[in-house]
This record gives C-alpha cells, sequence and structure tokens, in this order.
C-alpha cells in the first residue's frame, strides 16, 4: 500500500463512518477493525503493517474531519505497556481478545509489577503463583500501581518457581482486576492526590490461558514491557515547544519583569536539550514501531525525568513568590496525569516522581552504562543461587 492509498482509505473510511452522525465508540471500533488505529500493527490487530510514521498523516486526516480519539491520556499503561507486549508475547487468541478492547479504551490497564521489597530489583519479586490444575493461585502485594482503581485487566509478573535463580523462575499474567481476592488501595502522594495504589492478591485465580509467554519466562516478557514503558514516559510525541517546555517559555514571556541574564541562559540550555529529547524520542518510536524497544528508551526516560525536574524547578523561580501558591491539596483519585496541568507548584512536586517512577535514575544509568556503553556490569552475588535462598 502506498502512502496515497492509505489516505483514500481514510477517505473512504470517513465517507461511511461519519464522526458527526456515528456513535463514539461505534466509531473507534469500526477505525480499529479498518486497520487505522495503529497503522504499525500487523493486519487483522488494529493496523495495516505500514511504516509508524504514517500514523501522522491517518491522525491529521481523521483530527481535520473532527473524529473522536480514544484518549489515550487515561490509559497510558494499555497503550504504551500492555499492548506492544501482547503483540510480542500474546498468542493470536489473546491478541483479538484484548487490544481492541484496550486500544478503544472500553478496558484500562494498569501494571502489577513493583512490590514492597521488589522496586530497583525487580527480579527480586516475592508474589507467588502456583500452579492448581487449569489456573494459577496468586498471592502477594503489588505497590505504585497507576490506574489500578480504574483497571479492568493488569499486566503481573510473578514468581512460579522459587528454586531456581531469581531471573528464571517467573511468569507473566494478564490479571483480571474484579475476580475476588483482587484489593485495590489508595496511596496518597506529596501532590495530595492519590494516582498510585497498592493492590493486594489473596488467593487470586489466573487461568492458564491468561498468562502470557511461557512459564518461566517472566523475565524476559517483563523487560520487553520495561523498555516499552520507558518510551511511553519519556519519548511521547510532542511538538517543538511542546510539554514542560512549552509552560516554561510560556512563563517567561509573560513575565519580563522577572528576566535576569541568568535565567535566560538557564531557559536556552533546557530549550535546546528539550528539542534534542524531541527529536531523540521520534527516532526512537520508529524503533519501537519496527518491534525493536531497546535500552535506549532507558535514556529517554532518564532526560525525561531530569529536563522535568530542571524545568519546574525554573519556572517558579521566574514565578517569584506566586510560585509558593499550591491551589489544592484535595484527596482526589484521578483518570489521567497531566504533568502539565494545574499550577506550578502542582508541576514542581509531580516532577519529583519522575525519576521514581518506570524505573529509578538509577538503575536506569546502570542499564545505560552496561548496555549501550558497554561498561563492566555490577558484582551480582545473588545472580546464579535460587530465590529463595536470597530472600531468607
Amino acid at each position: 500500500m502506498t502512502l496515497q492509498e492509505l489516505r483514500d482509505r481514510v477517505e473512504n473510511f470517513l465517507a461511511a463512518h461519519d464522526p458527526a452522525t456515528v456513535e463514539r465508540l461505534e466509531f473507534l471500533r469500526a477505525r480499529y477493525d479498518a486497520g487505522l488505529a495503529r497503522v504499525s500493527y500487523p493486519q487483522g490487530h488494529g493496523g495495516l503493517s505500514l511504516p509508524a510514521a504514517w500514523q501522522l498523516e491517518v491522525d491529521a486526516l481523521l483530527d481535520r474531519a473532527g473524529a473522536p480519539n480514544n484518549r489515550p491520556e487515561s490509559n497510558i499503561i494499555g497503550l504504551g505497556m500492555a499492548a506492544p507486549t501482547i503483540l510480542a508475547f500474546g498468542t493470536e487468541e489473546q491478541k483479538r481478545r484484548y487490544l481492541r478492547p484496550l486500544w478503544t479504551g472500553e478496558e484500562i490497564w494498569c501494571q502489577l509489577f513493583s512490590e514492597p521489597g521488589a522496586g530497583s530489583d525487580l527480579a527480586a519479586v516475592a508474589t507467588r503463583a502456583v500452579s492448581d490444575g487449569e489456573d494459577w493461585v496468586v498471592n502477594g502485594q503489588k505497590v505504585w500501581t497507576s490506574d489500578a482503581q480504574n483497571a479492568r485487566f493488569g499486566i503481573l509478573l510473578a514468581r512460579s518457581n522459587p528454586d531456581i535463580p531469581k531471573h528464571r523462575g517467573m511468569t507473566f499474567f494478564l490479571c483480571d482486576m474484579t475476580v475476588p481476592g483482587v484489593e485495590v488501595r489508595p496511596l496518597r502522594q506529596l501532590t495530595g492526590e492519590a494516582e498510585f495504589n497498592e493492590v493486594f492478591l489473596t488467593d487470586v485465580r489466573i487461568p492458564d490461558d491468561q498468562r502470557l509467554g511461557d512459564v518461566g519466562q517472566g523475565w524476559a516478557v517483563a523487560n520487553g514491557t520495561l523498555n516499552n514503558e520507558r518510551v511511553a514516559i519519556g519519548g511521547q510525541a510532542a511538538p517543538r515547544e511542546g510539554g514542560m517546555i512549552g509552560t516554561v517559555t510560556g512563563t517567561w514571556r509573560s513575565r519580563p519583569e522577572q528576566r535576569t541574564p541568568e535565567l535566560h541562559d538557564r531557559l536556552m540550555r533546557h530549550w535546546v536539550d528539550a528539542e534534542v529529547a524531541r527529536l531523540a524520542g521520534t527516532r526512537l518510536r520508529q524503533k519501537l514501531a519496527l518491534g525493536q524497544p531497546g535500552p535506549e528508551g532507558s535514556a529517554m526516560k532518564l532526560t525525561f525525568a531530569a529536563l522535568n525536574q530542571k524545568l519546574t524547578g525554573l519556572e517558579l523561580e521566574l514565578l517569584g513568590e506566586e510560585g509558593l501558591h499550591y491551589s489544592d491539596w484535595t484527596m482526589v483519585r484521578p483518570t489521567s496525569v497531566d504533568l502539565c496541568g494545574r499550577d506550578a507548584g502542582y508541576r514542581y512536586l509531580r516532577a519529583k516522581g519522575n525519576s521514581i517512577e518506570g524505573g529509578t535514575s538509577e538503575i536506569l544509568r546502570n542499564i545505560i552504562g552496561e548496555r549501550v556503553l558497554g561498561l563492566p556490569a555490577e558484582a551480582r552475588v545473588d545472580k546464579d543461587i535460587p530465590w529463595k535462598e536470597t530472600a531468607k
């Protein structure tokens, strides 16, 4: 298919599905079935096996026609992490069952990875999955689980074999968040709201057909997820001067009385860094669309966290006394995360979490050093001994 043929396909689709008259969910389902959800995805699964860059053309044509989107800000984990993982490791039956309602936003997803004793060292997960006939019985606790309060499903990493080294004894599951034994509790943050949760799993039964990948392949599947996660957090598409750099430059232009040569120099450096990160993110998303997520995503996420924190700090300085104002510390359960929304005080506090969520900056530096720069690996004394001995 040529690019012009793709444009024609979109125009024909719009002629048959007028956004002004077709109900929103019906339109999104039809768009998925037409292969226009994400054109780089395989045919039959929301795409047409076309170059990822062509999606921009599709989105532009649909936007001009007033077509509804799938509200990606409300399902970041589903679209950015669960979907690529299911595409890479799922069976055809799993792809058919989960991808369409995920993309349309009918089913929200969360990520059940981190635990109180397994954050930076994710391979230390202690949540147990025990085979019981056609099911697995899961017990454990997860933490820092974004959107668990809204989620229909979660991608779950659990320990299926404690008798072998930790990286080889895990299995990956698709967990129904509505079944008995799943309890979600909010965790209130520095900002006052509760995006995150702790999730308790007590004798949760997961059918074996909701296992993703082979038994014991959980670490490999999880690494694929994490590579996609870091791109989803740090490499999101944005126009020039989009995101936080746009917010801060807007503040700069509106506050001429606050300008100093030193602040101007800092702003210009941050602007250049933001533009470099934006262009690097474009290249990385192209690789990702080809099924090649790699450790470069760690560099993008590391850059995003550091830059966001510098920019929000600079914004407070530009605002002077007004930057100390915090409008609302009410406990709320947001349905989406807007890092550039609300006021400067909120942005400053929320940015502190950027260097933790999606992999701490310290761990990302290790990954970059070992897998990108080829530096000697950090010593790991527990790598070749059974997990149950390390957990004592």
